[in-house]
């Protein structure tokens, strides 16, 4: 798993967002785990980070920073 490091997410709608966002745009077969207490989204580490990123900035959300 990769982790993302997102602003802006306050509560567990944003975390439903945030998931399915990612998941429209790599697949619902995509691991996705969004948890707006920590502020962190764990993304399986096989998808493509630039597209993770585009994802949860498409649903108005900031990565700031990538850990794998």
């Amino acid at each position: 798993m990769r982790t993302y490091k997102v602003t802006g997410m306050t509560c567990g709608g944003c975390e439903k967002s945030v998931t399915r966002a990612i998941k429209k745009q790599l697949g619902d077969d995509t691991t996705v785990e969004a948890d707006s207490k920590t502020g962190e989204v764990r993304v399986d580490a096989s998808a493509d980070p630039q597209m993770v990123v585009f994802a949860i900035d498409g649903a108005g959300y900031k990565v700031e920073e990538v850990k794998d």
